[in-house]
């Protein structure tokens, strides 16, 4: 199964456009209400020689919406079963790893070692469904989570409206759901088999969370598996389509990269850092309000250079492992991608604050949520 892209997510019709002048590039730069024709201004060809102007409007504008902070958070891959066939996942069900999940009361001394961090923040992960690690499993961690966290969120599986409701009960607080790419043919050549080849139910995955009663969504595009201005067009489309329908709702959007992982995949549409940096420079300026994600795939100088010039939220001494922070992953256990970015929590704050910006692991409180259910 696969399925296509409605025309409200099209990007399409803004790609056949002509290709923009210095004039409307400039124009773009200084726009007081900004919206998807800047973005494809932005990120043209055309307007990689003003990227140097494009990080100055960025960066104050970041400053200007999230002041000198960086937000932090940390992923917790509770079990690498999985039962599709990503040809760019290091999870894919054609991997030859060792599989495992995490029991109870090792889930609790990950999360333990988190919290010791000063970890407020977590993001709790799996593969697609399996026996091995089903809804009913993900609940139970949620639970856990929200005993000693105080935002919790998930990034796992598409759900129906009832188990996302039960997961909004049980302490979660919002959804990350990945499209990977929007371009709906590369999508179903590139998801080879399994539940992920369903591209209309994960497309509307973000919907059925916020329906359900979660708070946030967080979403992205895996930049290089198709054209980088055809997801990032569509990705910006989709979050237009949202925020109209779930206007209280919070909303993120990251920029992974494809990463080297087992199987040696290659990504077809490559994106060097240049380009990385265009196209995060081009939604901070097109989406002043929205926090933007950058995580452990990417090298430190990237990361350090990007903080607070766009990107206002971070992953911090991030394992793609399971059991990777004490509860020990298997011998031979590659992780879902490699992680570039190893520094632990106090070189990583240690490098925001020499940059003045102050991380930021609690922004909010839990007694402004409902009670986890028993």
């Amino acid at each position: 199964m696969s399925g296509a892209l409605p025309d409200e997510l099209d990007p399409r019709p803004w790609l056949a456009a002509p290709p923009p002048t210095a004039a409307r590039i400039a124009a773009a730069l200084r726009a007081d209400a900004p919206g998807i024709e800047e973005l494809r201004v932005l990120i043209s060809e055309q307007a990689r020689p003003w990227i140097e102007p494009m990080a100055q409007r960025a960066q104050a504008l970041t400053e200007r919406h999230f002041g000198r902070t960086i937000a932090l958070y940390a992923p917790l891959y509770l079990s690498n079963y999985c039962s599709s066939g990503c040809a760019y996942c290091g999870f894919a069900s054609d991997r030859r790893q060792p599989r495992r999940r995490l029991a109870p009361e090792e889930i609790a001394m990950e999360m333990d070692a988190l919290k010791a961090m000063g970890i407020e923040e977590i993001l709790l992960l799996t593969g697609e469904r399996t026996p091995q690690a089903d809804f009913d499993y993900l609940l139970g961690a949620v639970r856990q989570a929200a005993q000693r966290f105080h935002l919790v969120t998930v990034e796992a599986f598409p759900m129906n409206v009832e188990e996302y409701r039960a997961l909004t009960a049980a302490g979660c607080v919002g959804v990350t759901l990945y499209q990977e790419t929007y371009e709906p043919e590369q999508y179903t050549r590139l998801h080879r088999w399994g539940p992920k080849q369903d591209f209309a139910a994960r497309l509307d995955g973000p919907a059925r969370a916020l329906a359900a009663g979660l708070r946030t969504a967080g979403l992205g595009a895996l930049l290089g598996l198709s054209d980088p201005r055809f997801d990032a067009l569509a990705l910006y489309l989709h979050l237009a389509h949202l925020r109209r329908r779930f206007w209280r709702a919070g909303f993120s959007i990251s920029f992974p990269r494809v990463c080297e992982q087992a199987g040696g995949f290659a990504a077809p549409h490559p994106v060097d850092d240049a380009r990385l940096a265009q196209i995060v420079f081009a939604f901070r300026i097109a989406l002043p309000d929205v926090p933007l994600v950058l995580s452990t795939r990417e090298a430190p100088a990237f990361r350090d250079g990007m903080a607070g010039v766009g990107i206002s939220k971070m992953s911090v001494a991030s394992r793609t492992t399971v059991g990777g922070y004490v509860a020990a992953a298997p011998p031979g256990s590659p992780g879902q991608f490699e992680v570039h970015d190893g520094r632990d929590v106090a070189a990583f704050t240690a490098m925001l604050r020499a940059r003045r910006l102050e991380p930021v692991f609690k922004s909010w409180d839990a007694v402004y949520r409902e009670a986890p259910a028993a």
